[in-house]
């Protein structure tokens, strides 16, 4: 018998989207359930749009024989195509079920190979079959948050006049001054007798490779920041954002570090710290709202099962001011409340030049101001060499600030840069970076030189934050961090 109705002419409907409909629609995702009865079967369909997917009632008498022979070839993991009306749910879990007339399975699935047979993981193990684990609802639910909160942050700069640069991801220059840097080459290293040497003045080999051989002429790397390119672009169209990845080779086996991330780099001309502070507290604002509007079922999964105060922090993200507090300040905060009982902290001894480590962070944003809260006025020493020298305490403290934040500590980090020739000049010396690789930066100073500040906020540390996921690890697709760059 032909099937009740064929797909060619079908409306396709993703499960985040069903509502009541008169005429057949077509439903096409993964099996996640199927229970078989004596009149009848229940297939759990997922098609990724959505947590709860939606319940296929296959009625026998309802449907041909061509289904009834597809239904018993069903797994957990298989792909479906299912035709059917959308009514209002006969049970009280979903608002709809579709009362299928026809189905076709469009891609097997062995049941007793396939690794997400119907039981709990850890998201551990889950690492381990990273190609498969969007199927799970966890990680499904951080891919769609994380797409919304993406698709809010581009929306926040473009409604507020930003232009999006996209900056090089290969590079010469360390923007952080922090040397840890994946290394870019075409120099063939698995035959070290053939790469060429560097030779000083009487023509000896300094045991140096040269890398003016090498394809670029100079030895280059993965950027750890698209800041300076876009300071760039700021000197020139005012307020400008990038948005993209970033590397660094840091050994860290942390639950915050990826040796590839994404970074948000919003940088602004004619603008000081404050006005840098105040765009991120509304972006974050912005963003967050917009998650919480659009992703209540995956938040709601969230609270539940990983954090159960989630949603309610989140709300309190909006609706809350952010807590500002200097870093002298803040030091003196931590003295007093470590000298309570030093012998609760991991790192008691606090001071003046301390770069604060992430329990002292937290206590900050969790226990003292219980809210988000920017620190800013930074010691010189612990902060990168192109933010600005504070006038006031003759040079001792930069203008730069972090935003700390409840459950992560760190979010963005950020500063009014040095706009003065001189003194960004001096302070080079002063750290050994050769002018000459920074000669184009150092042009924005002598060409039109205007006050500009800007930040730059960890797009993984902010999906961890939105979802409650405690391990950065399974806030990105393919985590790539030492010992392992997978899939």
């Amino acid at each position: 018998a032909a099937p009740a109705s064929t797909t060619a002419t079908v409306r396709r409907v993703k499960t985040a989207d069903a509502s009541v409909s008169e005429e057949p629609v077509s439903v096409k995702g993964w099996v996640r359930t199927v229970r078989k009865q004596k009149t009848l079967a229940f297939v759990e369909v997922n098609d990724g749009s959505s947590l709860s997917g939606i319940q296929c009632v296959m009625t026998f008498d309802d449907i041909d024989e061509e289904t009834k022979k597809e239904i018993n070839k069903l797994t957990t993991g298989c792909a479906v195509d299912v035709v059917g009306k959308i009514v209002e749910s006969q049970g009280g879990k979903q608002a709809f079920e579709l009362q299928g007339t026809s189905l076709r399975v469009v891609g097997a699935c062995p049941g007793e190979a396939y690794p997400l047979a119907k039981k709990r993981h850890t998201l551990e193990y889950l690492r381990t079959i990273a190609h498969l684990r969007p199927r799970t609802n966890t990680l499904a639910a951080v891919s769609r948050v994380r797409s919304a909160l993406a698709g809010a942050i581009h929306s926040f700069f473009q409604s507020s006049g930003f232009v999006y640069v996209q900056t090089p991801l290969i590079t010469a220059s360390d923007c952080e001054g922090a040397g840890e840097m994946f290394r870019v080459t075409t120099l063939d290293l698995d035959d070290v007798p053939s790469l060429p040497m560097a030779k000083d003045q009487d023509g000896e080999e300094t045991g140096a490779v040269d890398y003016g051989e090498d394809f670029f002429g100079k030895p280059s790397f993965l950027t750890v920041s698209g800041q300076l390119g876009g300071e760039t672009h700021a000197c020139a169209l005012g307020d400008i954002y990038t948005f993209g990845p970033t590397f660094r080779a840091e050994n860290s086996q942390t639950t915050r570090h990826l040796a590839e991330f994404n970074m948000v780099e919003p940088e602004m001309a004619f603008a000081d710290l404050k006005s840098a502070m105040d765009n991120a507290e509304n972006m974050l604002k912005y963003v967050v709202k917009d998650a919480l509007d659009k992703c209540d079922e995956d938040l709601t999964f969230f609270t539940k099962f990983y954090q159960k105060d989630l949603k309610d922090r989140l709300s309190k993200l909006v609706n809350k001011p952010f807590a500002r507090v200097s870093y002298r300040e803040a030091i003196e905060y931590l003295q007093e409340e470590i000298a309570k009982d030093p012998s609760k902290w991991q790192f008691p001894e606090v001071e003046f030049g301390t770069d604060l480590a992430t329990e002292h962070e937290r206590w900050l944003a969790e226990s003292k101001f219980k809210s988000c809260v920017f620190v800013y006025n930074y010691p010189k020493k612990i902060k990168a060499f192109y933010m600005r020298d504070n006038d006031e305490d003759g040079g001792e403290t930069v203008n730069a600030m972090d935003l700390l934040v409840p459950g992560v500590g760190e979010l963005v980090g950020g500063s009014q840069r040095e706009e003065r020739l001189d003194v960004l000049e001096a302070k080079m010396t002063e750290l050994d970076l050769n002018p000459e690789d920074y000669w184009w930066y150092l042009d924005l100073r002598r060409f039109g030189s205007v006050p500009h500040a800007g930040y730059g906020l960890g797009f993984e540390r902010l999906v961890c934050y939105a979802t409650g996921i405690e391990n950065i690890r399974d806030a990105i697709a393919f985590p790539r961090y030492p010992g392992n760059a997978e899939f």
